[in-house]
């Protein structure tokens, strides 16, 4: 299901300037910046202000939708995939890649238990550099 008909299951308005900042976030690849949002919907509507896609992803955060992301960095990012899943953050490129792992998952688990907790969130964010290969 993309990120226009779970707006719509939600019962959030839809309008043509919401239709492109939607359509800007399922076509990404990446996790998008606010700036980032903005450039690629101002490429198909130079219409659309900084302000309508501040206020867009900040109603889709509201609505967990998405989920705002703070990668160390002084800007937010967004990601659509709502599913549970970690992050490997590329500290030179700046690339996000998503991953799942089970043994991680278990262990997350086993490592409440022991403490005498379940576990109901947790979130990993893995920083490195890209291993050069050499020749």
């Amino acid at each position: 299901m993309n990120l226009e008909q779970r707006c719509a299951e939600s019962g959030l308005k839809m309008t043509g300037q919401r239709k492109i900042i939607l359509k800007v976030l399922d076509e990404a690849d990446d996790h998008p910046s606010v700036e980032a949002v903005y450039e690629r919907a101002k490429a198909l509507d130079a219409t659309i202000s900084m302000a309508t896609v501040y206020r867009t992803l900040n109603l889709l955060d509201e609505l967990q939708l998405v989920i705002r992301r703070d990668f160390n960095e002084k800007f937010s990012r967004y990601d659509i995939n709502t599913d549970h899943h970690h992050h490997l953050i590329d500290v030179e490129s700046g690339e996000v890649i998503e991953f799942q792992n089970q043994e991680i998952e278990d262990m997350k688990a086993a490592i409440a238990r022991n403490l005498g907790y379940d576990l109901v969130e947790c979130k990993l964010e893995l920083y490195g550099r890209k291993i050069k290969k050499s020749s």
